[in-house]
């Protein structure tokens, strides 16, 4: 074998192990927790509408709320939405709740989907304008932008953020979830 064609091969490798190395770091679930200078910050109030009337984030204050944003033609916002349901039933009688607002442009197609796929947490209709840019990223959104998922205590600080889907009913986030509502 030459030099040249070591050269190559050995440039091959290092080009392949950096890719595996980018890949791995994105994928973890440690990558996708967010920013750790999120949590302790007061969570950033702001106007919605639930369920045909108009309240504000703060009005949540005393439940530990799961700020859940998502859209509906966001296929990975749309697996998790049957985890979120679950993980609402299961904190609802200990004082959490499910928020998740939809940052659609449209609000009729939010309401077209949840016509079609109904669920038992709160939800709304927020565009992207009407949400403190605190929340979301600034740029426009895709699925590699949302879901983005706050979990908020019950004094309205922000405990933990989740960049793109979880399983929100798994062994792990039933334990989390379990720590956080009795702590609170």
């Amino acid at each position: 074998m030459s030099a040249k064609n070591i050269r190559r091969t050995l440039a091959s490798w290092v080009v392949m192990a950096f890719v595996a190395a980018a890949l791995y770091v994105f994928i973890t679930p440690w990558y996708r927790q967010g920013e750790p200078s999120i949590p302790g910050k007061n969570a950033e109030d702001f106007p919605l509408t639930v369920a045909g009337k108009q309240t504000r984030l703060s009005a949540f204050r005393g439940k530990v709320v799961v700020l859940n944003f998502w859209a509906s033609w966001c296929g990975s916002c749309v697996e998790e939405m049957p985890d979120l349901d679950r993980l609402q039933a299961r904190i609802r009688s200990r004082g959490g709740i499910v928020l998740a607002v939809s940052v659609d442009e449209n609000c009729g197609n939010y309401e077209d989907f949840l016509k079609n796929y109904p669920v038992r947490f709160s939800t709304a209709c927020e565009p992207t304008n009407k949400v403190p840019s605190h929340y979301l990223y600034s740029g426009p959104l895709d699925d590699g932008q949302i879901p983005e998922t706050y979990i908020i205590d019950r004094e309205g600080r922000i405990v933990r953020k989740v960049i793109g889907p979880q399983q929100w009913d798994s062994a792990a986030m039933n334990a989390y979830f379990d720590s956080i509502l009795a702590a609170s």
